[in-house]
């Protein structure tokens, strides 16, 4: 368990590290003024080719959009389980260190978006109901790919029976790939966007994972 947590908490390290430089490159590397009302983008070449070869597609936006309310169900149904276990066991060291883990990591998974929008490295190729909106990194790719991983997660620590943890991995797996990609084919994001929203999840899922692995050791 030890060297799996230590595996998990340095890879997830390196893919924060790899999302920090590629956020530095978008903003240095082949930089025009080829997005809404002239702001830049980086790789830009790439980015226009992409954006051109699949096109925008409002419909498939907007499903995936909708669909993007799921990872927050998931975030309220796991917040539901530390409360119960909150008010039976009558303290917060108690309840069940994955799940406390779980909240903090939420937390800095929405900081992470907060900051973002905020400071916006790269606008939407498209305007969204007349507004330009921030793409970078995509939001709905962070909180899909973000949340849902630590639902077969925490479905796999949890779960005695096999079939209900293998229909859950199937659900996981289907949707995360469908909203990605979905995502990625709609036109409101750059390539580039959805890729720094994957780097970003997945190094933060493997610090989370990592992190429960070590308290796991810990508490046996």
């Amino acid at each position: 368990m030890k060297e799996k947590a230590k595996r998990n908490l340095t890879f997830g390290a390196a893919l924060v590290a790899v999302f920090a430089l590629w956020t530095a490159l978008i903003q240095c590397v082949d930089v025009q003024p080829v997005g809404q009302n002239g702001t830049n983008v980086g790789f830009a070449s790439f980015n226009t080719w992409f954006h051109e070869l699949t096109g925008v597609h409002m419909g498939l936006y907007a499903v995936t959009d909708w669909l993007g309310l799921v990872p927050l169900v998931v975030c309220i149904a796991f917040g539901v389980v530390g409360l119960v276990q909150l008010i039976k066991r009558r303290s917060l060291i108690k309840v069940d260190m994955d799940i406390i883990l779980l909240g903090v990591y939420y937390v800095v998974v929405i900081a992470a978006y907060l900051v973002f929008e905020m400071i916006p490295i790269n606008y939407r190729p498209i305007l969204i109901e007349g507004v330009m909106e921030a793409s970078y990194p995509s939001s709905t790719t962070l909180l899909v790919l973000s949340v849902m991983p630590t639902l077969k997660f925490q479905v796999d620590r949890r779960a005695p029976r096999a079939d209900f943890r293998a229909l859950s991995n199937a659900f996981v797996t289907l949707f995360s790939a469908f909203m990605v990609i979905g995502r990625l084919v709609s036109g409101v994001h750059w390539f580039t966007d959805i890729l720094g929203a994957v780097f970003l999840s997945a190094g933060l899922f493997l610090l989370y994972s990592g992190a429960v692995a070590l308290t796991d050791k810990e508490s046996r």
